[in-house]
């Protein structure tokens, strides 16, 4: 009889799966699976044509998720996102209403390009990224599971656009830079395009389902059973609160960010084989899950001081436990 494959081992095969479509970008992959095996959300950050979107599409493939995606513009409404009450006759002569549910209601949401919609659409998905949930009339809807938002923005153009508020930068994991691919990636890249493949049919490029809700299910219980020592605890609240009181920051990372940044760190360490946690793991997930909590100082931002270079200071100044 054929072994059947480990969670981890099922978890692992999307990557390899996704390869087949995506070249390189594999920080960010990884960090996208590991932000749907902790219940987060991912905001990803680069320029257009840098395979943002193949890379969900591949995700959901891989994962057997239903997937959507929202483009977001400055006509977007609330009712665009999470769906409306309708009128509905069908029933005869009286009048009913019904619901009909928007794009949110699926597995994985890619909402395209977020800070180009106006802040009360975007608000639309705090109640869904955060409780799972979306209400309506006094009524509430609970969203499949899993559940994964992946919000993308153009780091570039800002013409036009809305930034997010804090509040709901707050509500993604992690923020993941998507950088351009070296020169043998990008050969690479376009040899798979002149041998035929099609970016817009992930299936047809032989993305194959690896892995199932079953196997998510699995997963999430075993990233719940890794250990973290109290000292490793210690090293993540020291972190954050560093944060809060550095010269170089006008905010730092909120409690909120301190428990996400535990979540990412035990994932990480499931992802990599351990059964606890260490200090690598955390400086591993660190800058995802902080950049976007912090703001740096206008004055030192004016002078062209980074969020990841404070933070990478910070990383290096903060007593590491043995």
């Amino acid at each position: 009889m054929k072994q059947q494959n480990s969670p981890l081992d099922a978890v692992l095969a999307v990557r390899a799966e996704v390869a087949k479509v995506v070249v390189g970008q594999e920080g960010v992959l990884t960090g996208t699976i590991a932000a749907l095996l902790v219940r987060g959300h991912v905001l990803l950050e680069g320029v257009p044509g840098v395979a943002k979107t193949l890379l969900a599409k591949s995700i959901a493939a891989a994962f057997d998720m239903q997937f959507s995606r929202l483009q977001f513009t400055p006509d977007l409404m609330p009712s665009d996102v999470i769906g409306q009450q309708l009128v509905d006759q069908s029933a005869g002569s009286a009048i009913s209403f019904r619901f009909r549910e928007g794009p949110v209601f699926t597995n994985l949401l890619l909402a395209d390009e977020i800070n180009r919609t106006p802040p009360k659409t975007q608000a639309a998905l705090l109640e869904a990224m955060e409780e799972r949930q979306v209400s309506y009339d006094g009524h509430t809807l609970l969203l499949p599971d899993p559940f994964l938002v992946i919000a993308t923005q153009n780091p570039i153009e800002y013409e036009g656009t809305y930034p997010l508020p804090e509040a709901q930068l707050d509500r993604f994991l992690f923020k993941l830079n998507v950088m351009y691919p070296t020169a043998e990636q990008e050969l690479e890249m376009i040899s798979r395009h002149d041998a035929g493949l099609d970016p817009h049919d992930v299936r047809g490029a032989g993305v194959a389902t690896v892995a199932s809700a079953a196997d998510l299910a699995a997963g999430r219980a075993a990233i719940q059973a890794i250990r973290v020592d109290s000292a490793v605890r210690q090293y993540i609240v020291s972190l954050c609160r560093t944060t809060r009181e550095s010269p170089s920051l006008q905010l730092g990372v909120s409690p909120r960010g301190a428990t996400w940044l535990l979540h990412a760190s035990k994932a990480w360490a499931w992802l990599s084989g351990r059964e606890f946690v260490t200090p690598d793991e955390v400086k591993a997930v660190a800058k995802p899950c902080m950049r976007h909590r912090i703001i740096v100082r206008p004055e030192l931002e004016l002078e062209g001081t980074t969020a990841d270079a404070v933070l990478d200071g910070l990383l290096a100044t903060v007593p590491t436990p043995r």
